[in-house]
C-alpha cells in the first residue's frame, strides 16, 4: 500500500508541476499532506513536517544570504569592470566576442540566478552580436551552456535540492565535484572557441563602429539606442552597451577592492570547508551590507531589492520540507526502496550511481528539478543504499545532468534568454542540446574517474 501511495504521490506532484496546474510551493505542500493523511499519518503529520523543516533550515539560510550577497555585489558594481573589459577586448573579433560571452556568463552565474545572468549577458553583448553580424543563436548557446554548467554551485538550486532531499550538507555534495565543474567549464570554453572561429570564417573580421548602436530590449522591455561622439569614452560606451546605469546610486567604486577581496575570500573559505556554508554567507552578507550601506535605511532597501527572489526560493525550500517529512515519516521511501531493490537486477545494483547520473540527463529535461530531486532521487538513493552506495554519492551523480536540464522549456530562465536574444527555442535546442549532453557526460566521467561517484 505504501509503495503504491508513494509512487502515486510522486506522479501527482510531477503532473501538477509539469502541467503548470500548481506552483512548486503549492504542490510540495498540498500533495504530500493529502497522501500522508491517506497513508494514516493522522495528527502525526505535524511532527513529520516539523522534522523536515528543521532539517532544511540551514539550506534556507544558505539561499537567503547567498542571494543577498551576490545581489549586493551586482548592485555596487563589482562586475561592471569585467563587463567593460570584455566589451573593449572583443568588439572587433567574432571569435573573441563568443569566448567573452562564455567568460562573462560564467562569472555572473556566481549569483546562482540564471535570469540575472541572461539579462546582464544579453544586454551587454547582444548589440555587438548584431553589429558584427554574429548569429544570436551562438550567444544563447554559449551563455546557456556556461550558466547551466555553473548551476551546480551550492546556492544555484540543484545541489541544494539534492542535499535537502537526502538530508546532506550542500558542501558534501559540491566540493568533491569541483574538478568535474572545472572540466565542464573548459569544455564550454572549447565549444565557444569553435563556434567563434566558425562565425569568424563565415562573416570575416569586421570593424566595430559604435555610432547609434542599437540595444536590445532590456528588463524593462524598452529598446534604446546609444551613440558615440567626441566627448564619449570607450569605457562609457561599453558601460551603456552593457545596460548598466553608470550613475546608479548603489555603485560603490571606492569599495571595489574590498568587495572583490570579500568575494574571493568567501569562495576560498567555502572550498576549504572551514565553516558551514550558511554561516559563511551570513557573515559575508552582513559585512557587505555594513560596509557598502552604513545607513540602516540603505541596508533595508538593499535587502528589499532582492526580496522577490528570496521569498520564492526560501518558500520552495520550506515547502519541500513537507514532502521530505511525509516521505520519511510515513515510511514510503523505505517501502519503495525495498520494492525497487526487488525489481533492479542484482547485476545492475552496484552501478546505480552511474545509472542515476545518466538518467538525470533526460529526466531533468522533461521534468522540473523539484520533481526529480524531491520525487525520484530519494527513492533511487534508498535503493542504492542496499548496494553500499552512499546518499552523498548519489547526490553528486544526480547533479551532472544540469547542463541539459537548464535548456528545458520548463526552465523560465532559458525562455527569458531566447526571448531577449530574439532566438526561436527550436533553433537554440538544435545547437545546444548535444553540446549540453557532452558536458554532462564529461562531468559524470570525471566524477567516476576521481572516485567521487562509484562505478560498481
Amino acid at each position: 500500500m505504501l509503495v503504491i501511495l508513494g509512487f502515486l504521490m510522486v506522479a501527482t506532484f510531477m503532473y501538477l508541476i509539469m502541467s503548470k496546474r500548481a506552483t512548486p510551493v503549492v504542490g510540495l505542500i498540498l500533495v504530500p499532506v493529502a497522501f500522508g493523511l491517506i497513508a494514516g499519518a493522522g495528527t502525526g503529520i505535524g511532527d513529520m513536517i516539523v522534522d523536515g523543516v528543521e532539517s532544511l533550515a540551514p539550506t534556507a539560510a544558505l539561499l537567503f544570504f547567498a542571494i543577498i550577497f551576490f545581489g549586493i555585489m551586482i548592485d555596487v558594481g563589482l562586475f561592471d569592470p569585467l563587463v567593460r573589459l570584455i566589451l573593449r577586448l572583443v568588439r572587433d573579433d567574432p571569435a573573441r566576442l563568443v569566448v567573452g560571452t562564455a567568460v562573462l556568463a560564467m562569472v555572473v552565474s556566481l549569483d546562482g540566478d540564471g535570469s540575472t545572468t541572461f539579462i546582464i549577458t544579453t544586454s551587454a553583448l547582444l548589440p555587438l552580436y548584431l553589429k558584427l553580424k554574429v548569429s544570436p543563436v551562438v550567444l544563447t548557446v554559449v551563455a546557456g551552456l556556461a550558466n547551466a554548467t555553473m548551476n551546480i554551485i551550492p546556492w544555484g538550486g540543484p545541489t541544494v535540492r539534492a542535499a535537502s532531499a537526502l538530508g546532506l550538507s550542500p558542501s558534501e555534495v559540491f566540493v568533491p565535484m569541483i574538478p568535474s565543474l572545472v572540466v565542464g567549464l573548459l569544455i564550454v570554453l572549447g565549444f565557444a572557441v569553435h563556434l567563434g572561429i566558425t562565425e569568424r570564417r563565415r562573416i570575416g573580421r569586421l570593424v566595430w563602429k559604435p555610432e547609434m548602436m542599437p540595444l536590445g530590449a532590456g528588463p524593462s522591455g524598452v529598446g534604446t539606442t546609444i551613440g558615440k561622439d567626441s566627448d564619449t569614452t570607450d569605457a562609457e560606451v561599453g558601460q551603456l552597451a552593457a545596460g548598466l546605469d553608470p550613475d546608479r546610486p548603489t555603485l560603490r567604486p571606492r569599495l571595489l577592492p574590498f568587495n572583490a577581496l570579500l568575494t574571493v575570500a568567501l569562495l576560498v573559505v567555502l572550498v576549504l570547508d572551514i565553516l558551514p556554508i550558511p554561516v559563511l554567507f551570513m557573515i559575508a552578507a552582513g559585512l557587505a551590507l555594513a560596509v557598502n550601506f552604513p545607513r540602516i535605511v540603505d541596508q533595508s532597501a538593499a535587502i528589499a531589492r532582492h526580496s522577490s527572489s528570496i521569498v520564492s526560493v526560501v518558500a520552495m525550500v520550506f515547502a519541500a520540507a513537507v514532502l521530505t517529512g511525509v516521505f520519511q515519516g510515513t515510511g514510503m521511501v523505505e517501502s519503495m526502496a525495498l520494492w525497487l531493490t526487488g525489481v533492479v537486477p542484482d547485476s545492475l545494483g552496484p552501478f546505480l550511481a552511474v545509472i542515476t547520473g545518466v538518467l538525470s540527463i533526460p529526466f531533468t529535461f522533461f521534468m522540473t528539478n523539484d520533481a526529480f530531486y524531491f520525487g525520484v532521487l530519494p527513492v533511487l538513493a534508498e535503493t542504492a543504499a542496499q548496494y553500499g552506495i552512499e546518499p552523498v554519492e548519489m547526490a553528486r551523480a544526480s547533479i551532472t545532468g544540469q547542463p541539459v536540464h537548464m535548456q528545458s522549456p520548463l526552465v523560465p530562465a532559458i525562455l527569458l534568454l531566447v526571448t531577449l536574444a530574439g532566438v526561436p527555442l527550436a533553433d537554440h535546442h538544435r545547437k545546444v542540446l548535444w553540446r549540453a549532453g557532452v558536458v554532462s557526460i564529461a562531468m559524470l566521467v570525471v566524477g567516476v574517474l576521481l572516485g567521487q561517484i562509484p562505478l560498481g
